[in-house]
C-alpha cells in the first residue's frame, strides 16, 4: 500500500542552500521531513524517480498578471504570432468564429512587428470593418484598436491627449488606431467587462499554464479594477474558498491614479476582508510610469529623436512625486507593502525616494517594499536599494538582444544611459535582495527560459547578434537566478520561512526538472524542460501522463 500523504523522490540532483546533493527526498503532510537516508525509511510513500534531473524549490513569480492572461487565452489570443500578417489572420479567423460578439477582442501583440511600433486602424479595418475592435499589446501599455472603435471613443481629431496617455497620430493630425497609456481607458471603458465567471475560468486555466512551467507561488501585480478587467479580488476569494487556487499568491491592490489618498481606506477594508477569507492583499500596486518603447518611462533626461538629438520629452510620471511620498508614508503606516512600476531612471528614482521618506516618517518595518521592471536605473541609485532594504523587481528575460530593444529602445535612449539597462549583477554585488519575475503576459513565464536569461542575457538557442550577451557584466550566476525565482519572490511575499528552498521543515513545493541544469553548459539552460510540479506533497503537473491539477 502506498500513502497519498507521503512522497519519496529518489535519483534527483538535490539544490539545497548547501549546493547539490544526490539524495532521496521525502514530503509528508505537505512538508519536508527528510534528505538523506532517513527519506528511505519512510515505508508506502509514492515515489517518483526524478532520473537525474534537478530537484529544485518550486519557482515562484514576483510579478506577474495571471487574470489578463486567462483572459487573452480565452479571447483572441495573439501571444502565439509574431508578424502583423500572422495578427491580422489570427483576428479574422476569430472574428468570423465569433459572429455574434459586439466587440472584438483579445491581446498580445508585440510593438516590435510593426514599423516605429504603431500599428494602425486602416489594417485591423481591412479584417474587421463592422464591429469595434480592441486589442492590447503584450505589455499593456498600448493598444490596437480600428475605426469603429476610435469613434465608439469619440476620438477625432480635436481629442485631446489624456494627462496620462497619449493618441497617435499621423502628420495631419489623424488618430492612427494606436493608443498609449491612459489613451486606451477612451475605447476600453466602452468595452464589456468580463464576467466574474470568466474570470474564475481564466485564473484556472492561468494556473494550469503555470503549474507547466513549474510554478507553485506568485505575486499578483494587479488585484482590482483596471480600464479593461473588473476587480479580481472577488475571484481570488472564490477560488480560494473554493481549494482551486493551490499556488501561494500574494495580491497587490492597485492603485487608482485618477484618485487620490480618499482610496486608502477602501484598500484597508479590501486587505481586511481578504485576511478573513485566508488571502493575503497585503501589498499595494502603484503605476509611477510607462514603458520606453513608447516614450512614457519617466526619464532624468530627454528621449533623444529619431536623428539622435534630445527632444523635448521625459516620459511620464503618473504620480506627482510629492503626492507619491505622500501616498508612501500613509501605506507604509499602515502596514501595507508598496511595489511600484519603474522603468525609467526618473521614476526609479521618485520611488525610492517615496520610500526613503517613508522610512524616515515610521521607521523600517519590514516590509519589504519593491520596485518593478528596473530597466533604466542611474549608477547612483543602485547603491539605495540595499540601503533602504528596496527588493529589486527584476523581470530578467527583457535584458537582451532583440528588436524591441535594438530598434526600439537603444536608439532613443543613447549609449550612455542605455549602458545603465536592468543592472541586476550591479544590484546583486551592492547587495540588494533580488527577485525574479515574468510580468506575464507581457512575456512568458516559463522560469527556465527567464533563468536562461539571467545567466546568458541572450535569448536561449539565439544565433547571430541576438547571441551576442547585452551587457554581460550585468549577468547573475545559474545559483543565484535560481535563488531570485524561488526564495528571492518568497522573501518579498514573507514567506521565505515557509517556502523557497528545499530544506527539512518547510513546505514540499518542488519542480522537478528533466536534466540537471548545472550539469550542462549554461547555454543550454533554456534547453531543459519541467518533468513534475509538486505543491505540498501534491503532484499538480506530470510530463508524463495527462494530470494537469486546476
Amino acid at each position: 500500500m502506498t500513502d497519498p500523504d507521503r512522497l519519496l523522490i529518489t535519483g534527483g540532483h538535490v539544490f539545497t542552500p548547501a549546493g547539490i546533493v544526490e539524495q532521496p527526498l521525502l514530503v509528508e503532510d505537505g512538508v519536508i521531513t527528510a534528505i538523506g537516508a532517513d527519506a528511505l525509511a519512510a515505508s508506502g510513500a509514492v515515489e517518483i524517480d526524478a532520473a537525474g534531473g534537478l530537484v529544485a524549490p518550486g519557482f515562484q513569480d514576483c510579478h506577474i498578471h495571471p487574470y489578463h492572461a486567462g483572459l487573452d487565452m480565452i479571447a483572441c489570443d495573439l501571444t502565439p504570432y509574431d508578424t502583423a500578417d500572422g495578427y491580422l489572420t489570427r483576428i479574422a479567423e476569430y472574428a468570423a468564429a465569433n459572429p455574434e460578439l459586439p466587440w472584438v477582442s483579445g491581446g498580445g501583440w508585440s510593438m516590435d512587428s510593426f514599423p516605429g511600433g504603431l500599428p494602425t486602424a486602416a489594417a485591423l479595418d481591412a479584417v474587421v470593418p463592422d464591429r469595434p475592435a480592441y486589442f492590447p499589446n503584450r505589455d499593456g501599455h498600448g493598444a490596437w484598436v480600428n475605426s469603429k472603435a476610435l469613434e465608439v471613443g469619440g476620438i477625432d481629431d480635436s481629442t485631446p491627449d489624456p494627462f496620462d496617455g497619449r493618441i497617435e497620430r499621423d502628420a495631419n493630425g489623424h488618430a492612427i488606431g494606436t493608443l498609449q497609456e491612459g489613451a486606451m481607458a477612451l475605447v476600453a471603458r466602452h468595452i464589456p467587462l468580463a464576467t466574474q465567471e470568466d474570470l474564475d475560468e481564466a485564473l484556472t486555466i492561468a494556473q494550469r499554464q503555470l503549474f507547466a512551467w513549474g510554478v507553485t507561488a506568485w505575486q499578483d501585480a494587479i488585484v482590482g479594477a483596471t480600464n479593461d478587467t473588473p476587480d479580481t479580488l472577488d475571484s481570488y476569494l472564490r477560488v480560494t474558498a473554493s481549494g482551486v487556487l493551490k499556488a501561494h499568491v500574494v495580491g497587490a491592490l492597485w492603485w487608482d491614479r485618477n484618485r487620490g489618498l480618499e482610496q486608502i481606506p477602501e484598500l484597508v477594508e479590501k486587505r481586511e476582508r481578504a485576511l478573513a477569507a485566508g488571502f493575503a492583499a497585503t501589498t499595494v500596486k502603484i503605476m509611477q510610469d510607462g514603458v520606453a518603447e513608447n516614450f512614457t518611462a519617466g526619464m532624468l533626461e530627454p528621449y533623444l529623436d529619431s536623428c539622435g538629438c534630445p527632444g523635448e520629452n521625459t516620459g511620464k510620471s503618473f504620480v506627482d512625486p510629492t503626492t507619491l511620498i505622500e501616498i508612501a508614508t500613509q501605506l507604509d503606516a499602515l502596514g501595507f507593502q508598496l511595489h511600484f512600476h519603474a522603468l525609467g531612471d526618473r521614476a526609479v528614482r521618485e520611488s525610492l525616494d517615496a520610500i526613503e521618506a517613508a522610512r524616515k516618517a515610521n521607521g523600517d518595518k519590514d516590509l519589504r517594499h519593491t520596485l518593478a521592471h528596473i530597466q533604466v536605473v542611474h549608477p547612483d541609485d543602485v547603491p539605495r536599494f540595499a540601503e533602504l532594504g528596496v527588493v529589486a523587481n527584476m523581470q530578467p528575460l527583457w535584458a537582451r538582444h532583440e528588436a524591441q530593444m535594438d530598434v526600439l529602445t537603444i536608439p532613443f535612449l543613447g549609449t550612455r544611459r542605455a549602458a545603465w539597462q536592468y543592472p541586476f549583477g550591479s544590484l546583486h554585488r551592492a547587495g540588494a535582495p533580488l527577485a525574479s519575475g515574468s510580468d506575464w503576459p507581457v512575456s512568458t513565464a516559463n522560469p527556465l527560459e527567464i533563468i536562461h536569461t539571467s545567466v546568458n542575457r541572450a535569448p536561449a538557442g539565439a544565433t547571430g547578434a541576438s547571441a551576442l550577451p547585452f551587457l554581460g557584466e550585468q549577468a547573475l550566476s545559474l545559483a543565484d537566478a535560481l535563488i531570485a525565482h524561488s526564495l528571492g519572490t518568497a522573501y518579498l511575499n514573507h514567506d521565505e520561512e515557509r517556502s523557497g528552498s528545499i530544506e527539512v521543515g518547510k513546505v514540499g513545493d518542488i519542480v522537478i526538472l528533466d536534466r540537471d541544469i548545472f550539469a550542462a553548459p549554461v547555454a543550454e539552460i533554456g534547453s531543459a524542460t519541467v518533468a513534475y510540479t509538486i505543491i505540498g506533497g501534491e503532484v499538480v503537473y506530470d510530463a508524463t501522463s495527462t494530470l494537469v491539477s486546476a
